[in-house]
């Protein structure tokens, strides 16, 4: 679990730098903190973009969540890298202007090792959030 929260914390602290994008209030949250089963948040980033992150544990559920918003949409590309062939299809969500959307995808058990995904947005306006959760 500690390994998850460094994981965390410092993926976010790269995703503020390397983007410049900023957390919105938790009135205006895209998608909550993800607790203790969170793997990754991605609270809110605007455009297209993405994340990379490790630390899945191969004897647990995995389910990533991704939640938009801003009048257009969002292509969702998720890559497991150390099985690849569980790799879900590439969907699409769309965001309303003024209420967010969410969608979550179930990944199933035992993955383990890095993951990612790219992130392309219909306007570079667009508000995208995402998290990976993997329940104990």
């Amino acid at each position: 679990m500690k390994h998850k929260a460094i994981t965390l914390a410092a993926f976010t602290a790269v995703l503020a730098l390397g983007t410049g994008a900023g957390q919105a209030s938790a009135a205006e949250e895209l998608i909550g903190h993800p607790g203790p089963d969170g793997v990754i948040w991605v609270p809110e980033v605007t455009g297209s973009s993405g994340f990379v992150s490790a630390g899945l544990n191969t004897h647990l559920d995995t389910y990533t969540t991704f939640a938009c918003e801003g009048g257009g949409s969002i292509e969702v590309s998720f890559h497991l890298y150390n099985q690849p062939d569980r790799d879900p299809a590439p969907f699409s969500l769309d965001c309303p202007a003024d209420t967010p959307s969410r969608v979550t995808v179930p990944l199933g058990t035992g993955l383990s090792g890095s993951f990612g995904a790219t992130v392309t947005t219909s306007s570079p306006s667009i508000r995208w959030g995402a998290v990976v959760v993997q329940p104990e």
